[in-house]
């Protein structure tokens, strides 16, 4: 008997168990609400998502959109209600845990100015155990100078710095506060591929102030619609 199976039997298993993976990947929340002194922002959101879908999350500024993917990030604790994010069949994670292993786009994300592209993205390959050419990679798919200092990106070069930071350590959840945000055309049609790449074997929630464009290409899990 062989030490190891043929390479054509192993890549086939592996074709085999992608989409297997990829079921194993969930994310539901119930109920979750958030007060910010007397001003009650979220009022009892449910929703849920798996492997290989979108969840898209809409309504107008100041609904609370940010403030749920903050939830679902573990960036911020819920006043009351459950966050159930798990990975390959395990048990839930705890906020600490979600907040190493989602990865999370936003407006307020911020970047070392002083430092470039690329040793921005250095920097947070060591911290999460990755390794560092993952940054070098991103930055040439997203078309981004490697040598600028992030303080000198313009809008929407920040945007797609946003984006390699949030895939570098490839996560299996992605949270997409309004992601398409300052990109010019060609720059969004980048994040969409990469985004339909991630949804290969991931999952992804998209917050949005308006409708987001659908791709037929995307299945989405449910809508959830905050008003605000």
């Amino acid at each position: 008997m062989p030490a190891h199976p043929p390479a054509s039997d192993t890549a086939a298993d592996a074709a085999d168990a992608a989409p297997h993976v990829a079921a194993l990947a969930s994310l539901a929340f119930r109920d979750v609400r958030r007060r910010f002194g007397r001003l009650s922002v979220l009022r009892g959101v449910s929703g849920s998502v798996a492997g290989g879908q979108v969840l898209v999350v809409t309504g107008p500024n100041g609904s609370g959109k940010s403030t749920l993917l903050r939830c679902l990030a573990g960036l911020l604790a819920p006043d009351s209600g459950e966050v159930d994010y798990r990975q390959d069949g395990g048990a839930t994670l705890s906020a600490a845990e979600r907040r190493l292993r989602v990865g999370y786009v936003a407006p307020d994300l911020a970047l070392y100015e002083e430092l470039t592209a690329l040793e921005n993205l250095t920097f947070f390959a060591r911290l999460r155990r990755v390794d560092a050419a993952r940054g070098g990679e991103l930055l040439d798919r997203l078309s981004l100078p490697p040598g600028r200092p992030a303080g000198l990106l313009s809008s929407g070069m920040r945007q797609k710095l946003r984006w390699a930071w949030a895939l570098l350590h490839r996560p299996r959840l992605l949270l997409l506060d309004e992601p398409f945000q300052n990109l010019d055309a060609g720059g969004e049609a980048v994040v969409r591929e990469l985004l339909a790449e991630h949804l290969e074997g991931g999952l992804a929630v998209i917050a949005q102030p308006v409708d987001v464009e659908i791709s037929i290409h995307w299945e989405v899990a449910e809508y959830v619609v905050l008003a605000g």
